[in-house]
């Protein structure tokens, strides 16, 4: 069992900074996927990025690709999307989620979800 606490969101200018951090509860946090997805109003939710338990294998959707960086720090239990160059598209709820296995862009195959945390970037 693996509980998520996102944080970090809030309201940005476009091309600004922001990290979020993903808290895990749970002993066997370093054997899960780690992965963040986004759901804008009206749109359906999806991926943005997954780190694997080694931290070494990453994939990002096309649209944030070079502006974001998803990593983990396992002594801490935690996630990080540090997301640059922000747009007003990338406004949305943002969710952590953990799987067991491989890594996936499908949200389905995602066992854990944290309760999300809201990004708004002004133009």
């Amino acid at each position: 069992q693996v509980q998520l606490v996102e944080s970090g969101g809030g309201l940005v200018q476009a091309g600004g900074s922001l990290r979020l951090p993903c808290a895990a509860s749970g002993r066997t946090f370093k054997t899960y996927i780690m992965g963040w997805f986004r759901q804008a109003p009206g749109k359906e939710r999806e991926f943005v990025a997954f780190v694997n338990w080694s931290g070494v294998s990453t994939a990002y959707a096309d649209s944030v690709k070079g502006r974001f960086t998803i990593s983990r720090d396992d002594a801490k239990n935690t996630v990080y999307l540090r997301m640059s160059s922000l747009k007003p598209e990338d406004t949305a709820v943002y969710y952590c989620a953990a799987k067991s296995g491989y890594g996936s862009s499908y949200s389905y195959e995602y066992n854990y979800w944290g309760q999300g945390t809201q990004v708004t970037v002004s133009s």
